[in-house]
This record gives structure tokens, C-alpha cells and sequence, in this order.
């Protein structure tokens, strides 16, 4: 047993949860890592130890893919129909709204977020994501072809799933991220190995005893906690896994694509950003404001499509940058277990550390700091919301995923959208970008303009799941979400019959 982590504010079932035992879930059964080790995971608002994990590595990968593979080639999942398996995620879905209490404190205190935050967005999400997902479990279609070769012919394409899924999320929406994993794979009849950022490996853990509990057959879903240099790099590697799915950082995303290349498996990735926020003269700033400053303070910042970069007209950057620092001031920041929090701490020391150091590179390039710039506290790995102005284009708060609560603000003084955009659009990045303008031609043409998967007007994106998500350049390779994301878990094969 671990020893208990106590909060005031923290549930019973909750508190049960973080003092029992966290094994890795292979095969249908609760495992210790074979090594025997274990880790820590830590409360970011705190720094305190939360709960003891298992340390898989490479020899529990093979065990994982293994047992995923035996799931996919015999047994009832294979022979489960699109109809069954999405009766399950329906069943899954409930039980994570049934559990919405306990999961979103042990989001908080495993990950930092607030709990509103958690319980009208991330969860709400989780279970959506699986519910619509499901709906195209039934509909994982080929389509009958007309050839033009002389003959007669029956031409048609049968459209199947990949086989064993290997899926490395991140820790800064650990239980949304799996759900969006978890439910393409799942629909389209696919077997996983699940591996959880070694920040978060909580909700995962819990979410597996919700898929046990949903009925899903042993080996469908297998969850690996350990660290990314050992646990993610064999599942990355492996010769038996025919797919890898990674959300994270550019950096280790050029690393999965290396170990790919063994068995030339297939590779989707959801990368970094650093997404413009253009403000037009004619904005509504009642809007544009409180909207401007959700999407870069939402989260602490640690969103991939954060609009970390604001480019407002010079009629309105004063007002606008003026309203935003305000906005900033006012968010209540503390603990995410208090419900009057409204922007938690950071995931953990290391990304307090690598946040602290961008805006420390920042001023001494010349940026000004019109609020925040430092840590809050002591304990707790808390940042204040943070604004610099006087940024240019070569800077690295401008040019760097900070992937923290810091704003880099910029003002341009004409109409020229080509050069507007041609601005926005000058980053290695491609995810996300958001227009604020009442002019509806102004909003279409920029939008052509951008080069990001997803371009808000008058909002900064939505995490609604019919809407794919992804991103242009070195934003990652694939959608998720949608109707897209099949193409990501399936194989088409062409079939011709000579009549």
C-alpha cells in the first residue's frame, strides 16, 4: 500500500484509489512491473508524493503488445461486431460520467487542473468523444468501384483495422487524451497498448478499471505506466505493433518516427503549436478580450493550441493588451482540489523551471513584462499569468513552444491579409489559430490564409469531437476526431473479382 496522500478536499473513493496498489493492466490482470520497480507521481499544487506506480519497461511491453496481439487475431474481439464493440463504449462513457467525482480529483491532484475545469470540460469530453466515436463503429465501410479496363468485373474495397495500437498521450489532459486515443482504436476494432505521460499516470490506471468493468475483453486494452526513454521507446520500436499514436513534443515526436522505421509501422502524431490570435480594428473587445485571455491562461497555458501569440491592430492593441492583463489579475490561482480555483500550478518542477527560463530569455532580449514573469509561492509549482510586449519575431517567446501561461503580443497597422497572415504563418508550427473580427469577408479570406488545422472566428478553437484536429507543418502528421480519424486505424483493401 502507498502511504496516504491527504487534502481536505479530497473523496473518499478518491483517497481509496491513491492508497491502493498501481499495477500495470496487461491482459485482462493486474500486474506488478516485472522488475519490481516503482515510481513517484507527485501533486503539482503541492510537490508532494501522491502515489508509488509501477515502472514498466521493455520487458512489459513485449508482455502488453503480446497479449494485445492475441486479442486481435482470436477470441471475442475479433469476432465481435461494429454494433457490440460501440455497446461497450457507450457503457464505458457512463461509467466515466457515473465516476465524474472521483476522476476529477484524481485528475487535479495528479495533474493540477482546476476541478471545474475537469468536470465541465475534460471529462464531459472523454465521455463524448467515446459516445460519437462510437457511432461510426457501425459504419467502418468500403465502397464497390467501377473499373474502366475492358471486362466484366465486381470491384469493391473492404476497409479493416490496423491491428495492435501502441498510444503515447501527455500529461497535461492525461484522462481526455486517452479517451480521444482509446476510442478510434476501440471503434474500429483495433487492440491497444496504452502508455500514460510518467507525470499522470493516475486517471489511466482508474480508466482501465472502468474498462474492465464495462465488460471489454482481456487484452483489448493494456496500460504500461514508466517513462518515455524506456516504456514508450520499446512500445515505439516494437516489431509486433502495427501502429504508434504519440501527442507530445516536436522533439520527442522526431523520436517515435525513428523507432518506427524498424518495421515501418504507421505513425500519427499530434505535435506543438504557437498559435496566432489576430485581433482586427473592428473587434467586438468584449469578446475578443476574456476570449484572448482563455486561450493562452486556460490550463496554466500547457495546451498545444494555446494562442500564445497576439496580433492585435494598433487601434485596439492598447485597449486589448490593457483588458487581457486585467483579465489575468483576476483569475483566482491556487490548489486545483479548491473549487474557487480558476488556473492551477504547472505539471511539475521541470516545466515550472523550463516556463521560468523562457520569460528570464525573453526580458533579457528586450521583451517588457506588463504582468506576471514569476512564480507564485513556494510550494506548488505555480506561474502568474504572464504578458510581454516589445517581442519580435526572433525571439524565442515568439519563435519556441513555452507550452505556459506567457503571451507574447505584437500590433500590426494595416489591412494587407496577405501580409497579416503571411506573419502569423511565419512558424515551424501549424495547429491552430483564431480570428477576432465582425467582418465576415475578413473572416473567410484569413482563414483561407492560415496555414493551421483548426482557425476559430471569434473563438479559440472547440473540443467538440466531430471536429478533426491537427495540424500543418511540424503541428504533427493525421487528424483525431471526426470522421478522419478512421483513416488512421484502418487499412483499405481493393478486391476484383472477373465475372
Amino acid at each position: 500500500m502507498n502511504a496516504p496522500f491527504s487534502h481536505p478536499r479530497l473523496g473518499r473513493a478518491a483517497s481509496t484509489f491513491l492508497a491502493g496498489k498501481h499495477q500495470l493492466f496487461i491482459g485482462g490482470r493486474w500486474v506488478d512491473a516485472k522488475s519490481g520497480k516503482t515510481f513517484d507521481t507527485f501533486d503539482p499544487g503541492s510537490g508532494r508524493v501522491v502515489a508509488r506506480v509501477a515502472e514498466g519497461d521493455v520487458a512489459d511491453i513485449d508482455a502488453a503488445v503480446a497479449a494485445a496481439r492475441a486479442a486481435f487475431e482470436g477470441g471475442a474481439w475479433s469476432r465481435m461486431s461494429g454494433s457490440e464493440r460501440a455497446k461497450l463504449m457507450w457503457k464505458l462513457a457512463e461509467l466515466i460520467e457515473q465516476h465524474r467525482d472521483e476522476l476529477a480529483e484524481l485528475e487535479s491532484v495528479n495533474n493540477g487542473k482546476p476541478l471545474a475545469n475537469i468536470r465541465n470540460s475534460d471529462l464531459v469530453m472523454s465521455a463524448e468523444v467515446l459516445r460519437y466515436t462510437a457511432g461510426w463503429a457501425t459504419k467502418v465501410t468500403g465502397e464497390t468501384i467501377n473499373l474502366s479496363q475492358p471486362g466484366n468485373f465486381h470491384a469493391y474495397t473492404l476497409r479493416e483495422p490496423v491491428g495492435v495500437v501502441g498510444q503515447i498521450i501527455p500529461w497535461n489532459a492525461p484522462l481526455m487524451m486517452a479517451a480521444w486515443k482509446l476510442a478510434p482504436a476501440l471503434a474500429t476494432g483495433c487492440t491497444v497498448v496504452l502508455k500514460p505521460a510518467e507525470q499522470t499516470p493516475l486517471t489511466a490506471l482508474r480508466l482501465g478499471q472502468l474498462i474492465q468493468e464495462a465488460g471489454f475483453p482481456d487484452g483489448v486494452v493494456n496500460i504500461v505506466t514508466g517513462f518515455g526513454e524506456t516504456a514508450g521507446a520499446a512500445l515505439a520500436a516494437h516489431a509486433d505493433v502495427d501502429k504508434v499514436a504519440f501527442t507530445g513534443s516536436g522533439e520527442v515526436g522526431r523520436l517515435i518516427i525513428k523507432a518506427a522505421a524498424g518495421n515501418l509501422k504507421k505513425v500519427s502524431l499530434e505535435l506543438g503549436g504557437k498559435s496566432p490570435v489576430i485581433v482586427f480594428p473592428d473587434a467586438d473587445l468584449d469578446i475578443a478580450v476574456p476570449g484572448a485571455a482563455r486561450a493562452i491562461f486556460n490550463n496554466s497555458g500547457q495546451v498545444c493550441a494555446a494562442g500564445s501569440r497576439l496580433y492585435a491592430h494598433k487601434r485596439v492593441f492598447d485597449r486589448l493588451i490593457e483588458g487581457v492583463a486585467q483579465e489575468a489579475g483576476k483569475l483566482r490561482i491556487g490548489h486545483g482540489l479548491n473549487p474557487e480555483t480558476q488556473m492551477g500550478p504547472l505539471v511539475s518542477q521541470e516545466q515550472l523551471d523550463r516556463v521560468s527560463g523562457y520569460v528570464a530569455q525573453g526580458r533579457s532580449d528586450g521583451a517588457k513584462i506588463i504582468t506576471g514573469g514569476a512564480r507564485i509561492g513556494s510550494e506548488g509549482y505555480f506561474m502568474a499569468p504572464t504578458i510581454l510586449t516589445e517581442t519580435q519575431p526572433s525571439m524565442s517567446v515568439v519563435r519556441e513552444e513555452i507550452f505556459g501561461p506567457v503571451l507574447c503580443a505584437m500590433s500590426f497597422d494595416d489591412d494587407d491579409l496577405d501580409r497579416i497572415a503571411s506573419e502569423a504563418n511565419r512558424t515551424v508550427y501549424g495547429l491552430a489559430a483564431s480570428i477576432w473580427t465582425r467582418d465576415l469577408s475578413t473572416a473567410h479570406k484569413m482563414a483561407r490564409r492560415l496555414k493551421a488545422g483548426s482557425v476559430g472566428v471569434n473563438m479559440h478553437g472547440t473540443l467538440d469531437p466531430a471536429m478533426p484536429f491537427g495540424g500543418y507543418k511540424q503541428s504533427g502528421w493525421g487528424r483525431e476526431k471526426g470522421r478522419e480519424v478512421l483513416d488512421l486505424y484502418t487499412e483499405v483493401k481493393s478486391v476484383v473479382m472477373a465475372l
